[in-house]
């Protein structure tokens, strides 16, 4: 059985509970309150200054050419597309680039980054792809099912939908499943446990992530 197969049992559960989810539902029909939006924006913007971090520390631990090229493009289209639409939403809200960039992440935010760092810094190889990868598959196996649902009239909503339901971006999370699907065939039981428990802490996350918007979590103290 090839990785993604089994880690789907995984993810398969999460990815539903996050397209019920009703900060993810009313953005797909477009009934969304933007105040969650917002907070949304904020707080993945910060997120994803992170998470690029994690592809730099993919690309100094590539095994090779190849796959050190396509960490750097990731990388690039992070900070340099991804981060782009939500530079756009900002500016939308009122919300200028240096207040974005001075937001202060959440408990979730924190605890999520704080975790996919750590496991790029001390981890391996292949415990790196296993902990990055729930965000990418997430966020386009929701796109894909709220495109399916029909492009909703809100245009910010709409945007999230193209972007992460985009050809772009699938080719990138194909990618990283392919990869998945290499490390795991190379590795050992004990790996590949250690694999399925840090997927499964990240694709955790990504539905916390969503309802932390949702609840516009705060620091309680």
């Amino acid at each position: 059985m090839r990785a993604t197969d089994e880690l789907s049992t995984i993810g398969d559960p999460i990815w539903e509970a996050i397209l019920e989810h009703p900060m993810v539902s009313q953005l797909g029909d477009g009934t969304l309150d933007e105040a969650p939006f917002r907070y949304w924006v904020r707080q993945d913007y910060v997120y994803l200054i992170e998470y690029a971090r994690v592809f730099a520390h993919g690309a100094a631990m590539a095994p090779d050419l190849e796959r050190m090229g396509t960490f750097a493009e990731l990388l690039d289209s992070t900070i340099n597309t991804e981060m782009d639409l939500h530079r756009s939403y900002a500016e939308q809200f009122g919300i200028s680039e240096a207040e974005l960039e001075a937001t202060e992440p959440s408990p979730t935010t924190q605890g999520y980054t704080d975790f996919l760092v750590r496991t790029a810094a001390t981890g391996t190889f292949g415990d790196l792809i296993a902990a990055l990868l729930p965000c990418m598959w997430g966020f386009n196996v929701t796109g894909k099912r709220l495109a399916e649902q029909g492009r909703p009239d809100h245009e910010g909503y709409a945007e999230w939908i193209d972007m992460y339901a985009g050809e772009e971006f699938t080719e990138l999370t194909e990618w990283c499943k392919d990869l998945m699907d290499e490390v795991w065939a190379e590795s050992t039981p004990d790996e590949r446990d250690r694999y399925r428990e840090l997927f499964r802490t990240s694709a955790r996350y990504e539905y916390r992530f969503w309802d932390a918007a949702w609840r516009q979590e705060e620091w309680s103290i």
